[in-house]
């Protein structure tokens, strides 16, 4: 994979993420600070404000992991493993009923027996802080013509960008 960092190319990285972040549904997280597993999480992404969201039970062992708030990593591939992506920033919980009420669905109704009454429903936020991003534009049997010549020592695999973004808006 090729390592462009021009702001053209950069650009490329934060639209494939970003629509990767809208296509797909879930991901994993992990609290990096923590000595926990990496879980599947549905997340709710923010654009404007850079910030992913989740909903979670305040008795789960992510909210204990959590606490008065941590660092994290969310990982993302999408279906057509064409954009694989690592973010990072502090995630805390957050009060924020206008937010909760906006992101609320079925999906996340099911979990809880009070709905977005129920009082362990908690708010989690990851305002992104930077993204390593990787997009490979090669279908399948192009990939492993690339590998199979990599591993002739014909040459790197060229299979698409990669670089670590900025967040900030």
């Amino acid at each position: 994979m090729t390592h462009h960092q021009n702001d053209q190319d950069t650009e490329a990285l934060r639209t494939a993420l970003f629509d990767a972040l809208k296509d797909e549904r879930t991901g994993m997280l992990a609290i990096t600070d923590r000595a926990s597993h990496a879980q599947p999480m549905t997340h709710y992404f923010d654009k404007e404000a850079r910030v992913l969201r989740f909903i979670t039970a305040s008795d789960t062992g992510l909210a204990r992991d959590i606490g008065t708030g941590a660092q994290a990593h969310f990982t993302l591939t999408t279906a057509d493993r064409e954009v694989y992506a690592c973010m990072s920033g502090p995630i805390t919980a957050a009060e924020d009923r206008a937010v909760l009420e906006d992101i609320w669905s079925p999906a996340a109704a099911m979990w809880f027996e009070g709905g977005i009454e129920d009082p362990k429903v908690l708010l989690l936020e990851m305002p992104l802080h930077e993204a390593a991003v990787w997009t490979v534009d090669a279908n399948a049997l192009q990939f492993g013509i690339e590998m199979l010549r990599a591993n002739l020592g014909e040459h790197t695999p060229d299979l698409g960008d990669h670089a670590v973004i900025s967040m900030a808006a």
